[in-house]
């Protein structure tokens, strides 16, 4: 009787697959807690130790010695051995393995090379794993000590990446740019996103939707944006996931069209009703209700994505750590920014450390909560950006202007061109004023209440200026660039 060793992390599919085997004439053997999950689901597993004579070695507490020798050793055999032996590695593949082995003629040259290719990427996925965990990792005297991924000085000496294609896409930035979607793969594991409809995505269907998807988690009430090209056109929390983006559009209707839309609760069908009232490019939330995947069907183009977004009580939970970008001079990493200073409320008895005011007005209750709201959102923006909001919805954004000073221009001439008047509004500038001029225009567009990370030379004559207008200003401490 041929023999199925059966040993994985990942137990998706694993009894369906292992009764299959079984159905074709396969003893099962296997070990630990794949076993156990084997005889739970009433199947007879044979133990690798009683094949072997020897005892399992598998209870290690420290990082090194969680360093697998003989599973990786294992793989790679068995994949050498492509000819005579079937090895797999992913969960998808097991339908497939029990599809081949109904074939007369048993599985094909072709499949058991295929799956060989795969377990050889698998344990270079792993190795790399192990690499990228070791390099930020230094002794000091004689002491394991941790790399301080906070700082420059501390970022790991060397990272190597295994990428997995999810996908070819339409086109690059334009039609003539060839592109394809990657992933890090993470032991062969992928993360959670799913494209539920509409037409392929394009390279920047994808930036944008990561650009609406990261200021939609600097929230945990209901909250939802609308991009064009990386850009909010409009920002908006409400008391639902329908409520906040009807406000999010209407901050910007015309820029709003043919936009990239995330919200942050899952679609429900009144969201989703009011999402197809507009032409809408792409839309991603946690997930979408089944009554509202009729409703977002009817606009057949649009694409609709689900993606992991993390739990909502820690909304800037990030799946990767650092941030990658290609230049002529090589690779660029650097730690994903977050505007933690903004993750709890403002209030005078409950400032985080860094914020302080700067003026001789202090902000009003209602100016507190709009200045934060305005600065979870800056941070966003492309810079140069000076944007105007109210307590829950941007009235105007000023974004990747040369100077502060025109940022501030934009944003007014889109509120004037909008009607929308900017009297009693916060602003926020996501660096500091470097001359009074910027802080002058930004009391003349209406604002009463400021945010920005101060630091400048000319602070005090920024500061003066924000008294001559009685404003209420408050510095940060931080500064949030995005280029």
């Amino acid at each position: 009787m041929p023999r199925a060793l059966l040993s994985v992390s990942d137990k998706t599919g694993l009894v369906d697959l292992a009764r299959g085997l079984v159905d074709h004439g396969y003893e099962i053997v296997s070990t630990g807690g794949t076993a156990r999950a084997l005889t739970d689901a009433g199947l007879a597993v044979i133990n690798v130790s009683d094949v072997t004579g020897f005892l399992e070695m598998m209870a290690f507490d420290e990082l090194i010695e969680q360093i697998d020798i003989g599973g990786p050793s294992l793989v790679r055999a068995a994949a050498k051995n492509f000819r005579d032996v079937l090895i797999v590695v992913d969960p998808r593949r097991y339908p497939d393995v029990l599809h081949e082995l109904d074939r007369p003629s048993g599985p094909s040259l072709e499949f058991r090379f295929a799956l060989a290719q795969d377990a050889i990427a698998y344990t270079g996925q792993y190795d790399t794993a192990i690499a990228s965990a070791l390099a930020r990792f230094s002794i000091d005297r004689g002491q394991f000590v941790r790399s301080d991924s906070g700082s420059s000085a501390g970022a790991a000496g060397r990272i190597d990446l295994s990428l997995e294609k999810i996908r070819d896409l339409r086109y690059g930035e334009n039609p003539h740019q060839r592109a394809a979607w990657y992933q890090i793969a993470q032991n062969g594991a992928r993360g959670s996103i799913s494209i539920l409809q509409g037409k392929e995505l394009s390279y920047t269907n994808l930036l944008d939707l990561d650009a609406a998807a990261r200021i939609a988690l600097e929230f945990t009430e209901p909250a939802a944006v609308v991009v064009k090209h990386t850009n909010p056109c409009g920002a908006a929390t409400g008391a639902s996931a329908a409520d906040a983006y009807v406000r999010a559009r209407d901050a910007d209707p015309l820029a709003a069209f043919g936009g990239i839309v995330a919200v942050n609760r899952v679609i429900d069908a009144a969201a989703a009703e009011a999402i197809v009232s507009t032409f809408i490019e792409a839309v991603v939330a946690p997930d979408v209700e089944e009554a509202a995947r009729p409703v977002l069907a009817r606009k057949t183009n649009m694409r609709v994505i689900v993606a992991d977004f993390g739990p909502l009580g820690d909304a800037r939970r990030s799946h990767l750590v650092e941030e990658m970008r290609s230049t002529l001079a090589g690779v660029l990493v650097q730690t994903r920014d977050r505007v933690t200073e903004a993750c709890h409320p403002w209030s005078p008895s409950s400032l985080p450390e860094g914020l302080r005011v700067a003026t001789k007005r202090h902000p009003t209750d209602g100016e507190w909560e709009a200045l934060r709201f305005a600065w979870r959102v800056c941070a966003h923006v492309k810079s140069n950006a000076v944007i105007f909001t109210d307590e829950s919805r941007t009235l105007a954004i000023g974004a990747g202007q040369m100077s502060r000073v025109d940022a501030v221009h934009v944003a007014a001439a889109k509120a004037r061109a909008a009607n929308v008047s900017l009297t009693g509004s916060a602003a926020a500038s996501d660096a500091f004023f470097p001359f009074r001029d910027g802080l002058d225009a930004v009391a003349r567009a209406g604002a009463t209440a400021v945010v920005q990370p101060g630091g400048s030379v000319r602070d005090a004559e920024v500061i003066l200026a924000a008294d001559e207008h009685g404003l209420a200003m408050v510095f940060t401490g931080r500064r949030h660039f995005r280029h």
